[in-house]
Order: C-alpha cells, then structure tokens, then sequence
C-alpha cells in the first residue's frame, strides 16, 4: 500500500495544491524534473522499482521463515515466582545485582544468544546476575496498573533477590525496566547497593513530537482495543510502533536477504527477530498509564510522576547511579535519557555509540559498553 501509493501520487504531483513548506518545495522540484525527463518514463522505471523492492523484501521474508535458528527453551534455575512472574538465576560468584527489563518485551534481548548474552557477560565478570521475567499478564495481573507491577511484583522479587544475597544489591534496569528500578531503589535506599539505568526514557516530550503526540491521542481510546481478558494484544502494540516507522520492516529483510544464511550474522538477525516478534500483551492500565501519564503528560520530568502515591523523584537518590546513553538510540534519543542523568546529580554517565536494541544484541556490545557496566556495578558493591 505504501509503495503503491507513490504510483497513485506520481499524475497529480504537478498540479498539487498544497500547502508551503520545505518539503513541498522539494516536491516541486522534483515534479518539474519529472517533466523534463517524461512521466511516461519515469511512471515506467517507478512501477520497476516498486516490483525490485518487493521481490527483495519477500526474498528476505521468505529467508527468515526458512532460517533454521531456533532458541533453546532449556531456561535458568527459577528462584521465585508468583503469578506470571519469574526470577531467574544467571548465576555468577559475586555481589547479586538485580535486572529488570521492560514490560513490553520479553526479557531475553539481555540474553540473547550464548555469545551475546549481557546477563552471561554479568555473571562472568564477577557479579551474581538475576533477572525478572515478566511473562505475559495471566488472571492475577490483569487489572495490573504501574503501581501493582513496582510496588507489588517488583519489590517480591526483590525481597527474593535480597534473601540470597543477605546484603544490599545492586539493580540495573534496561528502557522501561530503568523507570521502575528508579522507583524501586527509591522505595528501598537502605538495601540497594547501587543503581545502573540503561537507555532509560525520563524526558517524553523531547525530540519526540510525532510518537508523543500520537501516543498521548490514543490513551484513552487504549481500552477499546483491549482483547476480552482486559489486555492490549501484541498485535495491536506492533502495529502502534509499526506506524511510527512504516519502512522499517523492509529495510531489515532487505538487508537480510543479501546475507549468508549459515552466517553468524544471519542467525544474529534471526534471533533478536525471534524477539521483537514475541511479544506480549500489556494490561490496559499500564497501556494507560504509560500513554497518558509518560507520553502525554510528561509526568517523570514534570516531577509528577508516582508509584503507590510516592513522587519518582531522581534528587532522592542516596546510592551511586550509572546511566547509560546510546548515542545512536532513535527509540529513547539522548535528549529523553540526559535529564534524568541531570536529575541524579553525580551519576556516572556512558555514552556508548550504539542503538537502543544494538547496546544488547551486536557483537561488539560487550567489549563496548557490558564490561564497563560490570566493572562499575562491581566496584560500587565492593566499595561497601
């Protein structure tokens, strides 16, 4: 639909009322050339172009579908659980440090695969690593808001963390995971050794107007969306993110179809694939509030935001803060993570060039930026 349209556009682009900007000066610009050359021509040589790219991108499709990767479901030794969620142990001789992912996603992007695993690279730098396994919402959490997951969920696991090790812990949270370990670390200073965010939204409003705009429009069309069990679906959520970014989808099987498939490369793509689409559905409290109370309102950098009634805020945080700040990261960008490194006053602050997904899935993660936030984590537990 998307490349068919610009066939549709292709006659009327010359005679377009519309209105002035720099864009559509571009547009003319580019209608005038489309004269020059013929538009019969050039509505020939765009009608190729449209079939190249979509044998291209179906090659690529096609490849991914045939890929033989599979992942393991041989899982960690579980230490705790209560209704969908799971504590899990990475194992490691060391100080216990706590991982708490996001919700929207399943937690193995920090475990990717054996060589590219941020919780093994934890464990093998002399550090005790466990991490939270979400799972999707079952029949206990379904009326779940934010408050239920941090100030319940969360802090269970934590006590669980907490009674192995027998002393304070430290805990790293990745994207949305990094809010509620602010939260949590907030709610409990006298037994969190140390704080690690990572590529942790906390400006919503920054550098964002289209995502946060539309975000902030739907929250309260959310539950209209909600399945019969009270939950957004992942359908429903890839297709919000989908529509930030139409063409993403055929640039990464593009790419991947001109890969080896019996690569390294390829089974990379194959398996952090398997993970984007394995989602899993939110509660529509949390859709909510993550739409209304984040994207809309802005409320972590307006200092308004709250979990069980107590204010989230960064200046009340006794233990040492890492944050970590992709510079390349277009799905929290810099301008969102920097104020909350500003907020926690001496943090120490990384600025790895990776992306968002890239700081927990390329090869050259580790050697970048895991072994740093290893030796920071540990040198702040054995600094007690």
């Amino acid at each position: 639909m998307l490349w068919s349209s610009s066939r549709t556009v292709l006659p009327l682009l010359k005679d377009a009322s519309l209105p002035s900007s720099a864009l559509v000066e571009r547009l003319l610009g580019l209608a005038a050339e489309i004269d020059a050359v013929g538009p019969n021509s050039v509505a020939a040589a765009l009608d190729l172009e449209i079939t190249r790219r979509a044998k291209s991108y179906l090659a690529g499709l096609e490849a991914y579908r045939r890929h033989p990767y599979r992942r393991s479901n041989k899982a960690p030794r579980v230490l705790w659980r209560e209704g969908t969620t799971r504590l899990l142990d990475y194992g490691g001789d060391g100080p216990v440090i706590l991982v708490v992912p996001s919700l929207i996603n399943r937690f193995y992007v920090l475990d990717l695969l054996p060589e590219r695993s941020f919780l093994r690279h934890l464990a093998g730098r002399g550090l005790r690593s466990l991490v939270v396994d979400w799972g999707a919402p079952g029949s206990e959490e379904r009326g779940f808001d934010l408050t239920d997951y941090v100030a319940g969920r969360l802090e269970s696991a934590f006590d669980a963390a907490l009674r192995l090790a027998g002393a304070p812990i430290g805990v790293a949270g990745y994207c949305m995971g990094g809010l509620f370990a602010l939260a949590l670390a907030l709610r409990r200073p006298d037994q969190i050794a140390c704080l690690a965010v990572l590529a942790t939204p906390w400006d919503f409003h920054a550098e964002r107007s289209q995502p946060t705009h539309f975000f902030g429009l739907i929250a309260d069309c959310l539950p209209l969306l909600c399945d019969d069990q009270g939950a957004l679906p992942v359908e429903v959520i890839q297709s919000l993110f989908f529509m930030l970014d139409p063409f993403s989808a055929e640039r990464k099987f593009t790419r991947f179809a001109a890969l080896d498939p019996n690569g390294d490369k390829a089974r990379a793509f194959v398996a952090l694939e398997d993970w984007v689409n394995d989602g899993v559905p939110l509660t529509a409290a949390v859709a909510r509030d993550c739409a209304r109370s984040w994207y809309s309102d802005n409320e972590p950098a307006r200092g308004q935001w709250q979990i069980g009634g107590e204010t989230v805020d960064p200046k009340g945080l006794r233990s040492p803060a890492l944050v970590v700040v992709p510079d390349h990261d277009r799905i929290v960008p810099p301008s969102s993570a920097e104020p909350l490194a500003a907020a926690l006053g001496g943090a120490t602050v990384l600025r790895p060039p990776l992306g968002h997904v890239g700081m927990m899935s390329v090869a050259r993660a580790p050697a970048m930026l895991w072994t740093a936030i290893a030796d920071w984590l540990r040198a702040q537990m054995n600094a007690r």
